[in-house]
């Protein structure tokens, strides 16, 4: 498939991930997977090569890759095995919540030890009654001192077991109208008050953690408060999310690219009537829209990475990246297993996996529904009559 030109630095990270990937995550991929056992070493591996603060400036310890870099890392990873995207992702959105809003003391502070993944979470946004409505959160923080006591429970959360540090939206002003006025995003180390429930168990996702986290007057240091102003809440949360749906969109370009590319194989391997499959016009067709699909979404997402690099507002765009790459993903997953017939319901290859994972990318970072609409007013919003 054509790739966007890269720098040297760039390419020469990019041909380390191919190699790390090959060496050491192919081999373990499968059995891990279906075990849905914890990656340890391979997140090891992953601090070692700097993906804990991929996107994150050199200035703390980062290797400040651009949007556009890191998203063909995450496709790169999403072909091999998915998961293990989630795992730095959520952390990374973390990280650029506080580097974007963060009081400079908060910097100096939190990102170079998220650099270096000493502290390792993600977001807690989703709630038992809240997920797309953000705000519809109930887990509230009231102020006690130079303290605050957080109450609430938060699910679907990402790291939730095996990490120990959390960017924690709650309503420090629950009679805020509208109620996003009265939000505020925390830093939040586990610690008294800070529990993990349960693991939820999931279709597909697996060897990463998603958890219910609970807080039972839970206290957390005024100076945690991203930014040190109440109410900013909602406005830091949604510009982490940007982030999150492009590598979203991009773990939905490496599912639907492996799709293709095991199809592709196959289909040359496998005969019937006296010839290769990929010689009948029947799977032709399939091949010929799985790969139209592939690229236009790998494309949707070069153009939402770039827009995010140059500073310029790409809730569109990650949109359009996130919706089409994520469908892409579904479709061509069962295109896949249809191609491979009974060996690609088989969990012996790599399909049904694909076909468990794709699901995953039109819900996680905001449902493909609400991706529409953000699209839609966003449209009207740029072309007024």
């Amino acid at each position: 498939m054509p790739q966007t030109d890269t720098s040297a630095e760039d390419s020469v990270i990019l041909d380390a991930i191919a190699k790390w990937l090959a060496r050491d995550v192919a081999p373990h991929a499968l059995k891990m997977e279906q075990a849905d056992t914890y990656p340890y070493e391979i997140v090891e591996q992953m601090k070692a090569l700097g993906l804990f603060g991929a996107v994150v400036s050199p200035e703390w310890g980062g290797l400040g890759l651009s949007v556009s870099t890191y998203a063909k890392i995450v496709t790169m990873i999403s072909e091999e095995w998915m998961s293990l995207t989630g795992i730095f992702n959520a952390h990374l959105m973390m990280a650029k919540c506080v580097e974007k809003f963060g009081a400079e003391e908060q910097k100096r502070k939190y990102l170079p030890r998220f650099c270096t993944g000493e502290l390792r979470g993600g977001v807690g946004l989703t709630e038992p009654d809240a997920g797309t409505d953000l705000q519809g959160i109930r887990t509230r923080a009231t102020r006690d001192g130079d303290h605050y006591v957080i109450n609430g429970s938060k699910i679907w959360i990402t790291n939730g077991i095996e990490g120990n540090c959390f960017s924690l939206l709650v309503k420090t002003d629950p009679s805020a109208d509208p109620p996003r006025r009265g939000m505020s995003l925390f830093i939040a180390e586990k610690g008294p008050g800070f529990g993990v429930s349960r693991k939820l168990e999931k279709l597909g996702y697996h060897g990463i953690d998603s958890a219910e986290l609970v807080f039972e007057d839970y206290r957390v240091p005024a100076d945690c408060l991203i930014g040190g102003v109440e109410g900013k809440g909602f406005h830091q949360a949604v510009g982490g999310l940007e982030l999150g749906r492009i590598n979203v969109a991009a773990r939905g370009v490496g599912i639907a690219s492996r799709a293709l590319k095991e199809s592709v194989r196959y289909s040359q391997l496998r005969k019937t009537f006296g010839k290769p499959i990929c010689d009948h016009q029947a799977i032709q067709l399939k091949l010929g829209e799985m790969a139209t699909r592939t690229e236009a979404a790998r494309l949707l997402v070069e153009s939402a990475a770039r827009a995010y690099d140059e500073g310029r507002r790409c809730d569109m765009e990650a949109g359009m990246a996130k919706y089409f790459a994520s469908e892409a993903a579904i479709e061509n997953s069962l295109e896949a297993m249809r191609i491979h017939g009974g060996y690609g319901y088989s969990k012996e290859f790599v399909i049904e996996r694909l076909y468990r994972d794709a699901p995953l990318m039109a819900i996680g970072e905001g449902t493909n529904e609400m991706q529409r609409i953000i699209i839609a007013r966003q449209l009207i919003e740029r072309n007024p009559a």
